[in-house]
Order: C-alpha cells, then structure tokens, then sequence
C-alpha cells in the first residue's frame, strides 16, 4: 500500500496529533484514518478522520511520526495517492494527487476513477 504523505503533510497532521492527543495511552496508536467514500461532485471523495482505534482491517503504516491506517475497501483506489498541504490565498488544505483518478472535480476533494462502480471496488 503506497500512500505518501509530503514533508509538509506530514507537518501538519503530525501538529495536529500531538495537539489532540489528551493522554498518554492514545498517543502510541493516535493517527490519521484515510478513506474514499460515495460522493462528491465526481463520485468519489477523500476522507482524512483522526483516531486512535483503527477498525480491524485497516491497513497500517507508518510515515515520520504519523500513523496512517488506510480502510482496505479504499486502498485499491488510494494506491500510489500523494497527499500534499497546500496554503494559498483562495485555497488552504490538504491536496490528492492520485493516479487512478480518470477525472477530477474543480473543488479537488472528489474524483472519478474509470468506470468504477462508486462502492470502493478496485478499477480495471
């Protein structure tokens, strides 16, 4: 499972983390949930949740000082994805670069990939 965060990204969830985590216990298994999910203005669209219970088949990996778990419905659409932080003057946040999307909305957060059916299945 490729998923890349950028050395700014990874900044960022990683501040992120460290501010939220409340105590020492969720701290060693705090980390950020990837996902893509039904919807959007192209069909699918990313999902970035905090947590610190990862469901049982996430696929965990680890990059710097963040823990990712990936949804394993999602990774087939998610592999190779660049995650990237962006800060601009219309437009602030986390950016997908991904290179099964056949297609992209305007807004950046969904996307099409193929002629997949829009349940998480992987495209051929």
């Amino acid at each position: 499972m490729a998923v890349t965060l950028t050395e700014k990204a990874e900044f960022r969830l990683w501040a992120f983390l460290r501010g939220s985590a409340t105590d020492e216990s969720n701290k060693a298994t705090k980390g950020v949930r990837i996902s893509v999910k039904d919807g959007g203005c192209s069909g699918y669209e990313y999902g970035i949740d905090i947590t610190s219970q990862p469901q049982p088949d996430d696929i965990v990996t680890q990059q710097g000082n963040v823990l990712l778990y990936v949804d394993a419905k999602s990774a087939p659409l998610l592999e190779g994805v660049v995650i990237d932080f962006v800060e601009g003057v219309m437009d602030s946040g986390f950016k997908f670069t991904n290179p099964n999307a056949t297609d992209t909305c305007g807004c950046g957060k969904s996307f099409k990939a193929g002629d997949c059916s829009p349940e998480g299945v992987p495209c051929s």
